[in-house]
């Protein structure tokens, strides 16, 4: 018998099943879709079991060892990653590797173990009455536990004596035995309390679970408080009474124990975790609940649309709009794509749930791709806040980055004892460490970009690559004392906070949150009333349902307008609708304060009106005439070497290959990224538009076919990448 193994490197040259013998002695183990132990040149490496035939051939090399007891790869799993590398034209073992926690990935020399708990129990085959008198005081103890208790753990008997229950063991009285236990706490809130969905909120159920010919993508256009999570459990639990089983997607940021804690109290534990925070022990168990059928309901971030549940009935991706469902690193697979690939093998229903949809998604509902759904008022039927535009060039005099009407608007709101958060988009103390003599600008020297101040550390780091190094006070460039931190970032924001209001203030961001459990203590604790205000970078923006909140304030919104990207007034306008929409979402009402530099920018406009339509329109016409999406797809193609000039010249020799065979594509460079050098590496870039382009793809794979020898130069290809 001959297995086709594909083995854990992860390159080109090997992206392909090797043959190895099988031994009479794995016969029984071997079976597609497990893990094998396999020899490949001088080295021991692990691969995957993609294929099995009745082939003899006596020259190949033999398989050593079976690691799995049961098929870690599903058939649709085997399917779905040949889909995945074929699309985003990635390795395939990438493609496997990908859709696997750390635990059961093809990579020597990784184990991780189940966590056992060891138990004591009565031998029930052993005849006590006749052995009781030759135990002493602490061997009748434990006696007498065990008879009112059917298993105690072994640690607690021996806080009685240890030699006593070696004695028992030893002489059979009792056995010890092994139970594994899950690492991530199953505690379940009971106090869930069921809402009574509103006519809207029915009318959107029904449409999806009543849908007749699946599968079907369904876009839920809801406002922020419009109840789309109520919406999302009812589908799921008609799907469970239909014997069918859910996934629930949602941003990394938006993984609040809040919401997991209100599905679990509905759900109880039927649902199972999964998303970056958990340790690689509590990723393994909860995808082994998962591929045990021990859950009906998957709840994670972008990863999580892999999870092996069979019969799936509807796949739910919440606040779609959000970036981070597309992976940055290879395979750059979407995850709202690869829901979709799921959703035709098991027809069943796609959810796409935002206030914001991203314009792609909207386009396709008006088109008729999807299907449009609408949640137009809050649930509570209270009004939308009040919104305030704050005109930073005119407000002359202010106190640090706030202005006179966001100070008397906190101080009101902290007097009411009503609670407020407060949005930058930015972390860390300062944007960058300057020399007022000189104008010298600490850089980092492996990438092309400016450190980052943190002050609580006095620490600049750079974002990309994790360098670090502690903040001079003399300029290396002058040799004055001139060194000065700029820009704005959370913890200057803090100090000011803690200068002009007598108040707790709390801040969450990368740093502060950085420690397992830092996020849930700190959203408990804001909940909770410790803190009176919430500052935050873009985490705070989603997710999040504080009664108390009545004050929403966006310190500088125009942060992100200034991003160098055609979504930058998109992301904008997503951000500040998304915030906003934290406000009065109780009893009382809200109100949002947004300063601003550019007033009279549409995407400040639209988002101070809550109008998704007026901004929708207006940023269309704007695509259409640059040529961009939903208009036009678009394909990134980065090319980067250690070596400038050798990156500058294959870049040029691809920009001519490209231009001389796609024809009815647009091609716009080379030029130099802007972000142009990574951890020590230059990078060009080249970036084709097209609406139907038959040459593409053959085109790429010749690409890559050809530098699949180089070994000072890769490209890096993405498929409507996020920023270009």
């Amino acid at each position: 018998m001959i297995a086709n193994v594909l083995v854990e490197v992860s390159h080109i040259k090997v992206d392909r099943p090797f043959d190895y013998i099988v031994p009479d002695s794995l016969m029984d183990k071997i079976a597609i879709g497990k893990r094998v132990i396999v020899p490949f040149n001088n080295r021991v490496l692990e691969g995957f079991v993609v294929g099995i035939n009745d082939d003899v051939l006596d020259e190949l090399k033999s398989i050593i060892d079976v690691i799995d007891d049961e098929v870690v790869l599903t058939d649709e799993l085997l399917e779905l990653g040949k889909v995945i590398s074929k699309k985003y034209l990635a390795t395939l073992i990438s493609s496997y590797q990908v859709m696997l926690p750390k635990a059961l990935k093809a990579k020597s020399n990784t184990k991780i173990n189940k966590k056992i708990d060891k138990y004591i129990v009565l031998n029930k085959e052993f005849d006590l009455d006749s052995d009781l008198v030759n135990m002493n005081s602490t061997q009748l103890k434990v006696i007498d536990l065990l008879k009112n208790n059917e298993k105690i753990l072994k640690s607690e008997l021996n806080k009685i004596s240890v030699s006593s229950v070696k004695t028992l063991l030893k002489k059979e009285v009792i056995l010890e035995i092994y139970e594994e236990k899950y690492r991530l706490s199953d505690t379940v809130n009971n106090n869930y309390e069921m809402h009574e969905l509103n006519s809207d909120q029915k009318k959107v159920v029904s449409e999806v679970l009543n849908y007749p010919d699946y599968p079907k993508t369904f876009l839920l256009h809801g406002v922020t408080g419009s109840g789309k999570t109520e919406v999302y459990m009812s589908i799921i639990e008609e799907n469970l009474k239909r014997g069918k089983t859910s996934i629930v997607l949602v941003p990394e940021i938006s993984l609040t124990p809040q919401m997991v804690s209100r599905f679990k109290s509905r759900f109880k534990s039927k649902i199972a975790i999964l998303h970056s925070r958990l340790s690689d022990g509590e990723k393994y168990d909860e995808y082994r609940k998962i591929s045990n059928g021990e859950v009906d309901i998957v709840i994670g971030a972008r990863s999580a649309v892999f999870a092996p549940l069979k019969n799936i009935g509807t796949i739910i991706i919440d606040e779609e709009h959000t970036s981070t469902y597309k992976q940055e690193n290879n395979p750059k697979y979407s995850a709202i794509e690869v829901a979709e690939i799921r959703s035709k093998y098991h027809k069943c229903s796609v959810v796409l749930g935002s206030a914001t949809p991203s314009l792609e998604s909207y386009s396709k509902a008006i088109k008729g791709v999807y299907k449009l759904l609408e949640l137009k008022k809050r649930a509570n039927n209270n009004s939308m806040p009040e919104v305030q535009i704050i005109d930073m060039n005119k407000e002359g005099k202010i106190k640090g980055h706030f202005s006179n009407t966001l100070v008397s608007s906190i101080r009101e709101k902290l007097s009411k004892r009503e609670q407020v958060i407060l949005l930058l988009n930015r972390r860390g103390y300062a944007s960058f460490i300057m020399c007022s003599n000189c104008g010298y600008v600490e850089k980092c020297p492996n990438c092309d970009i400016t450190l980052t101040y943190h002050k609580m550390s006095s620490m600049l780091r750079c974002h990309y690559c994790g360098y670090g190094t502690s903040k001079k006070n003399i300029c290396p460039e002058c040799g004055e004392e001139g060194l000065k931190d700029l820009g704005l970032g959370t913890e200057k924001i803090e100090e000011e906070l803690h200068e002009l209001f007598d108040a707790k203030v709390v801040r969450m961001d990368f740093d502060t949150t950085s420690k397992k459990g830092a996020h849930e203590k700190i959203i408990n604790d804001f909940r909770d009333h410790k803190y009176d205000i919430l500052l935050g970078t873009q985490m705070i923006a989603k997710g999040l349902d504080f009664e108390n909140v009545t004050l929403v304030g966006v310190i500088n919104a125009d942060t992100s307008l200034m991003i160098p990207s055609f979504r930058s007034s998109e992301n904008t306008f997503q951000l500040i609708n998304q915030v906003a929409g934290r406000s009065g979402r109780g009893k009382k009402e809200g109100i949002v304060i947004i300063q601003t530099h550019n007033p009279l920018h549409y995407a400040i406009k639209y988002a101070s009106k809550h109008d998704y339509l007026g901004f929708f329109k207006e940023e269309m016409h704007i695509r259409h005439t640059l040529g961009y999406s939903p208009y036009y797809y678009l394909t990134s193609i980065k090319i980067i070497s250690k070596n400038y000039e050798k990156a500058k010249n294959e870049s040029k020799k691809i920009g001519m290959a490209l231009n001389r065979n796609l024809k009815k594509s647009i091609i716009l460079g080379p030029t130099i990224c802007s972000v142009f050098k990574l951890k020590n590496e230059y990078r060009f870039s080249i970036l084709i538009k097209y609406k139907n382009e038959p040459e593409l793809y053959p085109l790429l794979n010749k690409l890559i076919d050809h530098y699949r020898n180089y070994n000072d130069v890769r490209l890096d290809i993405d498929f409507n990448p996020n920023n270009i």
